[in-house]
C-alpha cells in the first residue's frame, strides 16, 4: 500500500509539546487541521517498539526504512520511504528500525 506523501502541510496548528515515547527513541509532533483531522510527524530511532491503536491509523514512511508487524500476525514486512501500511482501530503493531532513523507520517481515523 502506498500513497503520495505530501512534501509539506499548510494551515495547520502544531502544539509545542512533543509526543515522546520509549525514552526519546520515538518522537513526534501533532498536526491539527482546520477540518478536525489529526496527523503526527515523527522520528523512530533504532530499536523495536509496540504501539496500541484506538482509532484506525495509517503509517507512511517519509524517509529511512523500518519493519512492521500487525497484531496477530507472525510475519514482518519491510517499508521504505514512500511506502506505508494501515493498522485497524483497537489493535496494536510492532515497528522496528535496524539502523539510521525512520521518519514517518501517521494519519488517524
Amino acid at each position: 500500500m502506498s500513497q503520495a506523501i505530501p512534501a509539506q502541510f499548510s494551515s495547520v496548528t502544531v502544539p509545542c509539546k512533543a509526543n515522546v515515547y520509549f525514552d526519546g527513541k520515538v518522537v513526534s509532533h501533532t498536526l491539527l487541521f482546520a477540518d478536525g483531522g489529526k496527523k503526527t510527524l515523527g522520528l523512530i530511532y533504532p530499536g523495536s517498539y509496540r504501539f496500541d491503536t484506538a482509532a484506525p491509523e495509517r503509517m507512511d514512511i517519509v524517509a529511512g526504512r523500518c519493519r512492521a508487524r500487525l497484531a496477530g500476525k507472525s510475519e514482518w514486512h519491510e517499508y521504505a520511504a514512500g511506502s506505508g501500511f494501515a493498522i485497524p482501530g483497537n489493535s496494536s503493531f510492532d515497528i522496528a528500525v535496524e539502523d539510521g532513523v525512520a521518519e514517518y507520517l501517521c494519519s488517524f481515523g
